[in-house]
Order: C-alpha cells, then sequence, then structure tokens
C-alpha cells in the first residue's frame, strides 16, 4: 500500500491506518516466524472483516498462510454495559455499532479473498460463546491476538478467556488501548493493566504501535527479565 496524492484528506487519513495496520501485522508474523514462535490468529471483535483481512494478507507475504485464523463477534450492536467503565464519548453500549450478522463477515471474507478454511468464526457476545471455550475446536496455541472490545466488561471476559492460553512469545494487540474519555483511562487499557498486577509472573514488553488508539506488547516470562 502507499499513499495516493489524489486522495483527498480523509481518506489519505484512512489509508494512513490502514497501511499502519498492514505494517504491524507483516511485523509481527515475520517475527513469530523468524523467533519460531508457533500459534494461530485469533482476534476478538471481527466486524466488516478488516483486520482479518490485513493479518491474512500479511500471513501470507511473510510466507506462512498455514495458520488458521479465529474470528470471535457477535456480528451485533454492542452489548449494553454491565460496568461504568464500559462507556465511551466515542460508542454507545447498546447502540448501533456493528451489525449485519455472520453472513456479512462471510461474504467480507470471500472478497478479501480469504478462503472459507482458512478460518473459523463464531458468532455471539463473548459472556455466552467464551466462557464455555476450551473443549475441541477451540485455539490453544495462539501467536497473535487483537483485541478490538472497546468495552471494559468485554475485555475482562476475553482476558479471562486467554489467561490459561498466554505464552512467551504471543504478541498481544488492543485496537482501542488509548481510547481514554475525561473521566478515566480506556477500557482496554484498564483490563491490560488490572491483569499485570494481578499476574506477576507475565511481563508485558510494548512492542508497537498501528495507529492512534492502537498499541500492542509481547508476552514474556516475568523472570527473565533482569531485575
Amino acid at each position: 500500500m502507499y499513499l495516493d496524492d489524489d486522495l483527498d484528506p480523509i481518506a489519505r487519513a484512512v489509508q494512513r491506518v490502514l497501511e499502519g495496520y498492514l505494517a504491524f501485522f507483516y511485523d509481527a508474523w515475520v517475527n513469530q516466524n523468524i523467533n519460531a514462535i508457533s500459534g494461530d490468529y485469533v482476534e476478538f471483535g471481527s466486524w466488516g472483516a478488516n483486520t482479518m483481512n490485513m493479518s491474512y494478507q500479511a500471513m501470507v507475504l511473510s510466507g506462512r498462510a498455514d495458520r488458521h485464523l479465529w474470528a470471535y463477534d457477535s456480528f451485533q450492536p454492542l452489548p449494553e454495559a454491565t460496568d461504568e467503565r464500559d462507556y465511551h464519548p466515542g460508542w454507545n453500549p447498546g447502540g448501533p455499532m456493528g451489525g449485519g450478522g455472520v453472513e456479512k463477515f462471510h461474504e467480507a471474507c470471500a472478497r478479501h479473498g480469504i478462503p472459507r478454511e482458512a478460518y473459523t468464526a463464531t458468532e455471539g457476545y463473548f459472556d455466552t460463546t467464551l466462557p464455555p471455550l476450551g473443549t475441541d475446536g477451540d485455539p490453544t496455541d495462539i501467536a497473535v491476538c487483537l483485541i478490538d472490545c472497546n468495552m471494559y466488561s468485554s475485555a475482562v471476559t476475553v482476558f479471562d478467556f486467554l489467561e490459561s492460553r498466554l505464552k512467551h512469545g504471543m504478541i498481544l494487540a488492543f485496537d482501542d488501548y488509548f481510547c481514554w474519555s475525561p473521566e478515566r483511562i480506556s477500557g482496554e487499557q484498564s483490563v491490560m493493566l488490572e491483569f499485570a498486577r494481578d499476574h506477576p509472573q507475565w511481563h508485558f514488553e510494548r512492542y508497537r504501535d498501528f495507529h492512534r488508539a492502537g498499541t500492542s506488547f509481547v508476552v514474556q516470562h516475568a523472570d527473565q527479565i533482569p531485575r
């Protein structure tokens, strides 16, 4: 991708965001390949299939298209708030963001050229789909994970699911890490910091940012960090 001088300023800004995503995913997958980190791609918040597409294209460019992709989303509007930290000026819990159902997601993946057998999509709100997971067919080995939850309570459910799946070398990315408000830090950042506080066996090394609100971390064994 490249910046097109003929685009209007808004279109150029959007293209710059997409370039940031693609560069992040490409670097992440090249690093995971070089560093021999096994595992799949998992994302929480997949509406539109845009990040799924960029991760898949980056996997192909990196020479490893054999890793499976997992998408978790309600494919419906945001759920109702269960915590005051769910609220933010940029979105409404229970509001109109998202929608269209999982079939729209499949259609988008097909337009992007993502083979149907390359990914698994799970439809439903996280509090109903994630807790029962852990049986056959669930991702147990994860190399790169994107958390695009918007809401604090959704991110809590995701971290409950990821807790037993964290491993040294895994990359955790957050789409809304720097979405603060006049009252508080972002929900995703709050969950991340709380989790790190309560799980001192893990160290989260800042890896790279990929747009105004998105950043990522490498998961590392804390006992390997020099003190």
